[in-house]
């Protein structure tokens, strides 16, 4: 590689109504080698899962600076090597996209969403190569929105100073609807993608208060410009984090309904709050970044699962949501976590190492098996949160260990770091010990959260502890008039009897299921646990009778709720905990 090495990728739409996005990439300098190797990613950071993005690269050719064509060879599945020439190198290739998704190319007549590492290839061993970008809009789009820092000559032109960044930086090319505010110093800009009945003066004035609140948290802010794309579908969630930008899905008429907007605030303020923990503050082993491979961590449920308990928590300090709408919203990660007989098996540093090829990929039997760290750590993290409350008389708190950890490790070390050092960090910085919460990372053994509630003044309490409603185990799914078996539970009357997922169940002690399956509901109501009721099948196309016995129901229906007769220390600490 020369001092003049180079890349640059033009990309261009010839045919977006087939969902295609046609790539040139141009690679300078490169020279007094025998070969080059030009790789793809497998996974994009933030989203934990090998997705072989390069399955969707068609008609690669690579030429020289003279036009000459090149032999290659693709030597595995997201490398293609190159005979080098002694030239610069031009490589062409095709990406399809048509996967609607935060982090999967969707190209059509209306828009591109690019995902970066679904889209560059890198010369293999410099990662570290800046890289420009040209787009060629097609004639009827209008608009780019990246992360990405402009050219001062092309509007249309992009810089990243390594493929790092590159990689961290979508582009929504098309039509979108675009408006940007001010807030914590920072300038940010929304891009609407699809129509919605969104307020942009409202969007800003509440992103605002969160952006501001989240840059207090942390002390300061590493941007000084922030793109939040939104994509509106009939029925939209999910977000992922990038270095200055985040992706989001959103219901396109949901922003006048209470409860999707407040939902929408809270993704926001959680790929808002990944711009400190995950994207800078992260494990060791995130960063610098494997793109071929798996990169493994336990710490998901610090990552994760502490900007899982304040996305929510961050929507209550800014007004949006009052104490018993966050308390509620607090209660669903424990109902989440233990509706799932997986909780008795799966401990949540376990979840996080086995993201990779569990949480992602989920089946029929996942919740027999396995938590999400996102649920499971945002239970600790409220544990943390208290118990730091609690035991400095509200002098110290969650927040405290997050921003001293950011100067830490970040800003003055520039590092990853690990579990133990993290918790050692967070009692320095505390003075508290912590070993009981950390311990309880890697047991099946489960915390009496109501130690860390009580003395907030609060109680967690199950409403269903002594409701003994009966149950066969089995969540089922009306397919045109067919019930079918969509979930048994581990442990459950089904369980034991044999009743298979996509079972169609036809009948009960001898009578056929109505269209509904009211009758199923029936015949339980009116039975007594150990009772044993005869269902009748359907498997594969062969009918079978399988005896099941009725038990008592395990769900559970957790609230967070005041203790009465709280005393002042409890108040105030409360307070403390849940301050506007």
């Amino acid at each position: 590689m020369t001092e003049e090495s180079s890349i640059h990728f033009h990309l261009s739409f010839i045919e977006p109504q087939a969902h295609y996005v046609n790539v040139k990439m141009t690679i300078k300098g490169f020279r007094n080698q025998e070969y080059i190797d030009v790789k793809m990613p497998v996974w994009t950071p933030g989203s934990y899962l090998v997705r072989e993005y390069a399955r969707h690269v068609e008609q690669f050719v690579a030429k020289s600076a003279s036009d000459d064509q090149l032999d290659f060879q693709k030597i595995n599945k997201n490398t293609w090597r190159i005979n080098h020439s002694g030239e610069d190198l031009v490589v062409s290739y095709s990406i399809y996209g048509f996967e609607t998704s935060v982090r999967t190319n969707h190209i059509d007549d209306s828009h591109a969403f690019l995902s970066p590492a679904a889209t560059f290839l890198h010369v293999a061993g410099h990662i570290h190569q800046e890289a420009t970008i040209t787009i060629d809009l097609p004639k009827t789009w209008t608009k780019i929105s990246t992360g990405l820092q402009k050219s001062e000559s092309d509007l249309f032109t992009y810089y990243a100073a390594n493929f790092d960044i590159l990689y961290d930086a979508p582009f929504e090319i098309g039509n979108q609807d675009v408006w940007s505010f001010d807030a914590a110093n920072v300038h940010h800009e929304f891009a609407m993608v699809g129509s919605g009945n969104y307020d942009k003066d409202r969007i800003a004035a509440d992103v605002t208060k969160i952006v501001e609140e989240e840059t207090r948290i942390w002390g300061s802010n590493p941007n000084d410009f922030y793109v939040f794309i939104t994509h509106n579908y009939q029925i939209g969630s999910g977000g992922l984090e990038h270095l200055n930008s985040t992706v989001l899905g959103a219901t396109r008429s949901g922003y006048n309904q209470d409860v999707f907007y407040k939902n929408y605030l809270s993704l926001v303020a959680h790929e808002y709050f990944h711009l400190w923990l995950v994207k800078r503050l992260r494990p060791k082993p995130l960063g610098p970044f494997n793109y071929d491979e798996e990169n493994y961590t336990s710490l998901l449920w610090i990552i994760e699962g502490f900007t899982a308990y304040y996305d929510n928590l961050i929507t209550r300090r800014c007004g949006f949501r009052d104490e018993k709408d966050y308390l509620q919203m607090l209660a669903l990660e424990f109902n989440t976590v233990y509706n799932r007989p997986g909780f008795e098996y799966q401990s949540v540093g376990l979840a996080s190492f086995d993201t990779w090829i569990k949480q992602y990929r989920p089946d029929e039997n996942s919740a027999n098996t396995s938590i999400s760290y996102y649920n499971k750590g945002a239970m600790l993290a409220v544990a943390l949160d208290t118990k730091i409350i609690r035991e400095t008389n509200g002098v110290y708190r969650l927040d405290d260990v997050l921003k001293a950890a950011y100067t830490h490790f970040y800003l003055i070390e520039g590092r990853g770091f690990e579990e133990k050092e993290f918790q050692l960090l967070a009692e320095e910085v505390t003075g508290v010990s912590l070993s009981e919460i950390f311990g309880a990372v890697y047991t099946l053994e489960e915390l009496d959260y109501n130690n860390y509630f009580n003395p907030m003044g609060y109680e967690l309490v199950d409403l269903n502890e002594h409701n003994q409603s009966l149950s066969l185990g089995i969540k089922t799914a009306n397919n045109d008039t067919r019930i079918l078996i969509k979930g048994v539970d581990r442990d459950s009357g089904a369980w034991h009897a044999g009743l298979n997922v996509n079972d169609e169940i036809i009948g009960v002690n001898g009578y056929r299921l109505d269209p509904n399956g009211r009758e199923l509901e029936h015949i339980i109501h009116d039975s007594h646990a150990g009772d044993v009721i005869d269902v009748l099948v359907a498997r594969d196309g062969l009918l079978k009778t399988i005896p099941v016995t009725i038990g008592y129901s395990d769900k559970k229906a957790y609230i967070i709720q005041p203790l009465e007769n709280r005393s002042e220390e409890q108040l105030r600490l409360g307070s403390i905990w849940l301050s506007l």
